[in-house]
C-alpha cells in the first residue's frame, strides 16, 4: 500500500497543478515583467504600474513587500559605490537646514490636522511620521513604538502607497513645467516623497546628477527615524502611564543598516580610486535593481487595503504632502 501510494504521488501532483492557473498565470506575468524591467530599462512609474497591474487582476503575492523592500536596499547600497565620499558628506550637510524645517513643520501641522479631522492619535501619528521622514520605513519602524494596531499600519502604508504612485507621475511633470534645475529637482524629490523607492523613480527621470543627490538627501533624513521613533515611543509610554494603563517603555526602532551599506560602498570606492570603473558598472547595476524593486513593490499592491483606507485618512495624507511639497519647493528654489 504504502509503495503504491509512493509511486502514485508524482501524478497526483500533476495532476492537482492544472487546478492552479491563477497562479501559474502571475509566475508567468512576474517573470515577464521583472524581465522586462531588467532588460529594457522601463520608466519608473511603468515599472510600479506593471507590478500593481498583475497585483490587482490575479492577486499580490506575500512576498512581493519583503522582497520589494530588500531589493531596495540592495540597489541603494549599489548605488554608493559610484559616489564620492565627500560628496556625500557635503550633500547631506547642505540640506541639513531644509530638512530640519521640513521635517519639523511636518510633525507639527500633522498632529494638528489630525485632530482637526479626528482621526486617532496612532493613526495621525504614522502617517505624519510616514510623511515626514521616509514614508513606509519611518511606518514599520513608528509601528512597535507606538504599539500601533495592524489596521492602522496598513491604512498608513495604504495612503503613503496611492501618494507615492501619484509623486512619480506629478513631481517630473511640475518639474519640466517649471523648468526646474536637476539638483533642485532632485533635493525637493528627497524632501517631498515618502518612501525611497519613489524619490529615485522621480529623479531618475532628470538623470543621473538629481538621482545621485535625491538618494543621498533621502538617506541623510532617513537618519531621523532614529530619534524621531524614539521620542514617539516615550510620548506614548507617558500618556499610558498618565492614564493608568501600565504600559512598558517604548521598543527600540531598528537602524536602517543599509544607510552604513550606502555609505560604506562609497568610501571603499573614495579611498581605493583604482575601484572607481568598477563603482560605476555596480552603480549603473543598481539602478536596474531600483527599478526591479518598484516593480515588486508594486505587486503587493492589495485592493481590499485600498478599499479600507477611508476619506479620513487620505485627506491627512494629502494636506501633509501638499504642504510639505510646496514648502520644500519655495525652500530649494530661493537657497
Amino acid at each position: 500500500m504504502t509503495s503504491a501510494v509512493s509511486s502514485s504521488r508524482p501524478f497526483a501532483l500533476l495532476a492537482a497543478a492544472p487546478r492552479q492557473p491563477r497562479e501559474v498565470a502571475r509566475l508567468a506575468l512576474v517573470a515577464l515583467g521583472a524581465a522586462a524591467v531588467v532588460t529594457a530599462g522601463l520608466p519608473s512609474i511603468a515599472a510600479l504600474a506593471l507590478g500593481a497591474a498583475i497585483a490587482l487582476s490575479l492577486g499580490a503575492p506575500t512576498w512581493a513587500h519583503t522582497t520589494g523592500q530588500r531589493l531596495l536596499k540592495l540597489g541603494v547600497i549599489g548605488l554608493g559605490a559610484g559616489l564620492d565620499l565627500g560628496y556625500v558628506v557635503r550633500a547631506g550637510l547642505e540640506g541639513l537646514g531644509t530638512t530640519c524645517l521640513t521635517l519639523f513643520g511636518t510633525l507639527a501641522l500633522g498632529a494638528w490636522v489630525a485632530r482637526r479631522l479626528r482621526i486617532g492619535a496612532d493613526l495621525g501619528a504614522l502617517i505624519t511620521v510616514g510623511t515626514a521622514i521616509c514614508g513606509g520605513s519611518a511606518i514599520a519602524a513608528a509601528a512597535p513604538a507606538l504599539r500601533a494596531r495592524s489596521a492602522d499600519v496598513g491604512v498608513a502604508l495604504a495612503v503613503v502607497f496611492a501618494l507615492n504612485a501619484m509623486a512619480l507621475v506629478v513631481f517630473p511633470a511640475i518639474g519640466h513645467a517649471l523648468d526646474l534645475d536637476p539638483l533642485v529637482f532632485g533635493r525637493w524629490c528627497a524632501l517631498a516623497i515618502h518612501d525611497t523607492s519613489s524619490v529615485v523613480g522621480a529623479a531618475a527621470t532628470f538623470g543621473p546628477e538629481a538621482l545621485e543627490l535625491a538618494t543621498v538627501t533621502k538617506l541623510a533624513r532617513t537618519l531621523w527615524i532614529v530619534p524621531v521613533v524614539l521620542a514617539l515611543g516615550w510620548h506614548r509610554a507617558r500618556r499610558a502611564r498618565l492614564m493608568g494603563a501600565g504600559a512598558s517603555g517604548a521598543a527600540r526602532p531598528q537602524f536602517p543598516l543599509f544607510i552604513l551599506g550606502f555609505v560604506g560602498a562609497a568610501t571603499i570606492v573614495s579611498l581605493v580610486p583604482t575601484l572607481a570603473n568598477a563603482g560605476e558598472h555596480v552603480a549603473g547595476a543598481a539602478r536596474r535593481v531600483l527599478l526591479l524593486a518598484l516593480f515588486v513593490l508594486g505587486l503587493g499592491t492589495s485592493a481590499a487595503t485600498l478599499r479600507n483606507v477611508g476619506a479620513r485618512p487620505l485627506v491627512l495624507g494629502v494636506v501633509l504632502w501638499v504642504a510639505v511639497s510646496a514648502a520644500s519647493l519655495a525652500l530649494v528654489t530661493l537657497a
